[in-house]
């Protein structure tokens, strides 16, 4: 499964790049490939330790943060396939990462992959589109456009169909603010998402066209691999198919819950995520609960953990038999978010742990942080898993995992360094537990890792 925007974590594969040289040796062209084409090399966010964080790229540098996401993934692919000698059953793509599952595929190769997703970047800049949006629903996709009727608000649609319990819909940016408080007014978990277009919406219909010229001057043969499409929500083995896929790739809907369905109704019972996070991983596990669901880079690993991650898979993979057709969405799935508590909330303190002794007890220090973090941002405690990345699965935003991480450093008695520290490396409560466990005690100074 090659997902969407949301997929991108800082310097991602800079573990992996030292037990793995085949991490380098995919990222070594792809850099060349970007930068002919006027983007920043790949490699510099996912290898460096102070690359920019998601929300940075998303509103200042867009189109690297595209080139970042479809090497990421490639990289990934190469490891899993040819490191690990996993053979797939069928590639399965979230918006944006269909474009990743065609080059995977074979359709294109990666140079041209990677002009694909700059002839998308560049028919933005050519039309750009009105300014809309996009809210995540805590409700099925029936649901959610049986609100839409209700409301006659015929101008917001279904952009994706993520789950059994969660979707997206998009539109310009006044009928989405109705629908957002009709939504919250019945009870229903909503989160906006932080994008500056009605993707998978009729508005980007003449971005779309531009897009589909472009990509005709690229070369495309036919898949090597089987190719489901959720967003055609059929097979992609010919021309026809591939171009198809690209004029519909920004206004048609994403439907994943009807392609995990589909695929596993036909035998599928291993999904793999072939990108940084877990989000589609999570999505799959809603929606047919007992398959195996593996996301290998939910968070920075290296060599061995990775291969743990992996382990019984390759003679289940070898061994299980080719479906036949299926389909699936983008838009990365952002949990609805609870209207956080006032900014005075705080954890009772009996379960703050204090001074050395805290500290050396990391899992002591993770139940503060889960019990501090939950109070100030209305989750209930057991949301704040140990692994839970607090932006992708949760919403938090750097802003406030800062000043939340600061204040966790005060009740602990550790001192900030001045030029403070780099939380986007740190995106779970356990990553965070180990960081503080390096910062000085008061009235010292010690440096902090990147």
């Amino acid at each position: 499964m090659f997902p969407g925007q949301g997929a991108y974590l800082p310097a991602v594969l800079a573990r992996l790049a030292v037990d793995e040289p085949l991490v380098e040796e995919v990222l070594r062209p792809l850099d060349a490939t970007a930068v002919r084409l006027g983007r920043s090399a790949p490699s510099r966010f996912l290898l460096d330790e102070r690359a920019p964080a998601l929300s940075e790229l998303v509103d200042e540098a867009p189109a690297d943060l595209h080139t970042a996401l479809f090497a990421a993934e490639m990289v990934l692919f190469r490891l899993l396939t040819e490191r690990h000698k996993l053979c797939p059953d069928v590639l399965l793509g979230h918006s944006f990462g269909e474009l990743v599952a065609l080059t995977a595929a074979g359709v294109y190769e990666p140079a041209e992959g990677m002009a694909l997703v700059a002839a998308r970047d560049e028919a933005f800049a050519t039309r750009p589109p009105e300014r809309g949006g996009m809210l995540a629903l805590a409700m099925s996709a029936s649901r959610a456009e049986g609100l839409l009727v209700g409301l006659g608000e015929w101008e917001v649609t279904l952009a994706a169909d993520n789950s059994p319990r969660q979707c997206v819909v998009s539109g310009p940016a006044e009928p989405l603010d109705r629908v957002r408080r009709a939504a919250g007014a019945i009870g229903v978990g909503v989160t906006e998402l932080r994008v500056p277009y009605a993707f998978h919406h009729r508005m980007l219909a003449d971005v779309a066209g531009d897009f589909t010229r472009r990509a005709t001057a690229l070369r495309a043969g036919p898949a090597r691999r089987l190719l489901h499409s959720a967003i055609l929500g059929r097979r992609v083995d010919d021309t026809d198919a591939v171009a198809d896929l690209v004029a519909a790739h920004l206004v048609r809907p994403t439907r994943f819950t009807d392609a995990v369905r589909l695929l596993h109704a036909q035998g599928v019972e291993v999904f793999v995520e072939c990108g940084p996070r877990g989000t589609l991983s999570d999505l799959v596990t809603a929606t047919v609960p007992g398959v195996r669901v593996i996301a290998p880079l939910r968070r920075r690993v290296g060599g061995p953990e990775l291969a743990e991650s992996l382990s019984g898979l390759t003679p289940s993979l070898r061994t299980t038999s080719t479906p036949r057709t299926t389909s699936a969405p983008h838009v990365p799935p952002t949990p609805a978010v609870p209207p956080a508590p006032p900014e005075s909330a705080s954890p009772p303190a009996e379960e703050t742990p204090s001074g050395a002794e805290a500290l050396a007890d990391r899992r002591a220090v993770v139940a503060m942080l889960r019990t501090m973090y939950a109070a100030a941002l209305g989750y209930p405690p057991e949301v704040l898993t140990d692994d839970a990345d607090l932006e992708a699965d949760l919403g938090v935003d750097s802003i406030k995992q800062t000043e939340l991480f600061a204040r966790a450093a005060t009740r602990l008695g550790r001192t900030l360094p001045a030029d403070g520290s780099r939380l986007t490396s740190y995106t779970t409560l356990d990553a965070l537990a180990g960081l503080l466990s390096t910062l000085p005690a008061d009235g010292t100074r010690a440096g902090v890792p990147a």
